[in-house]
């Protein structure tokens, strides 16, 4: 059995819809990764224990989606030398509360953060910190990213057959 290097942390199944992505992204670069409901608020003793046990547990990142409050990522990013990699979730303010209170942490305790709803980034920005040491998930990330050069080239390439009267390219 695998073991996690990656956890994927929400407040409630609610903000799945969003977070699959990151899973989708984790599962593409065979990054083996573990997903949890915790609530800052519901479950601080269980957030704690969580925090303080992923080192341990082999864990490499912690992705932690936050909306409305936004306090999971910090409140994890507290209690563990792990990078934490915040994703706010859109809700009030089209998430700009939740992206502003994760990207305001006090000093000494830092959070990643990545656009609203940018769950699939954050899988990108844990598997760029893994690969540092693992020259699989290099590789990996490194043909993911060709691949999207590929697909910007093959675009203009379509946008050159595109014709107007007054088109120059």
């Amino acid at each position: 059995m695998l073991s996690p290097l990656v956890s994927i942390i929400m407040g409630s199944t609610s903000d799945l819809p969003v977070m699959e992505k990151a899973a989708e992204q984790l599962d593409a670069l065979e990054i083996p990764f573990e997903m949890h409901a915790l609530s800052a608020h519901r479950t601080p003793s269980e957030v704690e224990t969580f925090a303080r046990e992923a080192s341990g547990r082999g864990l490499r990142v912690i992705i932690a989606a936050a909306g409305m409050s936004a306090a999971l990522p910090g409140v994890i990013a507290a209690q563990t030398a792990l990078p934490v990699i915040g994703v706010p979730i859109k809700g009030m303010l089209d998430g700009l509360d939740a992206l502003l209170s994760i990207v305001q942490m006090p000093p000494g305790i830092p959070v990643a953060t990545v656009g609203v709803n940018a769950a699939q980034n954050a899988a990108l920005l844990a598997a760029q910190i893994i690969a540092q040491t693992d020259s699989g998930v290099a590789e990996r990330l490194k043909a993911q990213k060709s691949g999207l050069k590929d697909k910007i080239v093959k675009a203009n390439t379509a946008l050159a057959a595109v014709n107007y009267s007054f088109k120059t390219n």
